[in-house]
């Protein structure tokens, strides 16, 4: 049975947009044009200038968006790329399709972002470039780990997947380094309805790289002059994004709000770790986690009162056995995959909900005290009555 309050709900989505959407779609349908067409090019134009960047380039998923932007700029077989050991697996995924080893790195345990200076001890000789993951919609710490990158020559990608519309120091997420790998999953806060991704950046060199790689390596005419697959962005999910995008920031500013109603009514717990917002940071909460070691039994608590959560993510990207024998050991990122846990959060959840959720996650851990002291209280009794 679906929960009542899912952790995300498209379907509320469509049904709020649902005539622009079929219009949009309706476009492509008759144009008899599917692929590498004219929505195709007006979203890329349409998301760079979002972005604050000269060139967009859309492409079949995030995963595809790293691997075509590290290729792009050269980085392949011998070389290192530094990356959060807790991220999305199409990061690691990415860096390993262009034929460079994924280095695992620590994270700041408030942030949840690439740690500045475990970065900085994970460069070797090997290492080509960074990957800074804008975890759960807040960016990553682009301050200090951006001049570690330059001193060493390193090509610097956010990964950006969950990050649309986000800010740091007043510069969209996209903008913030060499290139941005987006992802547009249709649960990202800028979501198609099936794969989709973009690359972003201000180099027209790299961008017209991109664009050959993911036309399968194919130049002019049926000159192929590259080995690539083909990962291009198609008609009707362009055009589903060119839609959406116009209700982008009005979006991120209803997760802030409901961030904030959680915010507010989980303040004074002391057992659950709330998201750390930085200075000059923009979240836009793709997800809205919190911390606890009492995850499996909230989660069981919140499922059996019709509230759904998850895990983003359950273990950190060295554990995987598609990543296994990565280096370094993370215990930052051990700790916090151990303890996240996903609340609900989407533009269309209502204020209302958001306060149900909070009362039940009280009430959790008011029952969970209330055990304890009972526990407390027996064994106090016990001790005395051995005593007397």
């Amino acid at each position: 049975m679906s929960p009542v309050i899912p952790l995300v709900d498209p379907r509320r989505e469509y049904s709020q947009i649902r005539t622009e959407v079929e219009r949009a779609i309706a476009r492509v349908f008759q144009s008899g044009w599917f692929v590498a067409g004219e929505e195709g090019r007006l979203f890329e134009a349409e998301w760079a200038a979002y972005c604050g960047v000269p060139h967009a380039v859309g492409v079949g998923s995030g995963a595809d968006a790293v691997h075509l932007a590290l290729r792009a700029a050269g980085i392949g077989p011998g070389d290192e790329v530094v990356v959060p050991a807790l991220a999305p697996a199409s990061i690691a995924a990415g860096v390993a399709a262009s034929g460079a080893v994924p280095v695992f790195t620590d994270i700041d345990p408030r942030r949840y972002t690439l740690d500045p200076a475990a970065f900085e001890s994970a460069i070797t000789p090997h290492t080509a470039a960074v990957v800074p993951v804008h975890l759960y919609g807040c960016p990553a710490d682009m301050e200090h780990i951006l001049p570690v990158a330059r001193q060493s020559g390193l090509f610097v990608l956010e990964g950006a997947a969950h990050a649309a519309g986000a800010r740091h120091d007043g510069r969209r997420v996209g903008e913030l380094a060499d290139a941005a790998a987006f992802s547009f999953y249709p649960t990202r806060n800028l979501g198609a309805y099936g794969d989709a991704g973009a690359v972003t950046t201000g180099d027209a060199g790299l961008a017209q790289r991109v664009t050959l790689l993911r036309n399968g390596g194919r130049g002019q005419g049926y000159d192929y002059v590259l080995a690539a697959p083909s990962s291009r962005l198609d008609e009707i999910q362009a055009a589903v994004l060119r839609a959406k995008l116009a209700h982008l920031d009005s979006w991120n500013e209803l997760r802030r709000l409901l961030a904030a109603g959680y915010d507010s009514g989980l303040e004074t717990l002391t057992d659950l770790i709330r998201p750390v917002v930085p200075s000059g940071v923009e979240h836009v909460y793709n997800l809205y986690v919190v911390r606890t070691p009492l995850r499996s039994a909230l989660r069981d608590y919140l499922a059996g009162a019709g509230v759904g959560s998850g895990i983003h993510y359950p273990r950190v990207l060295y554990r995987q056995a598609a990543f296994d024998g990565g280096t370094g050991l993370c215990p930052n990122a051990e700790q916090v995959a151990a303890e996240v846990v996903s609340l609900p959060i989407f533009p269309q959840l209502s204020a209302t909900e958001v306060q149900q959720i909070v009362r039940l996650v009280r009430f959790f851990f008011a029952m969970r005290e209330e055990a304890e002291g009972r526990a407390t209280d027996d064994a106090a009794g016990q001790q005395a009555a051995y005593s007397a």
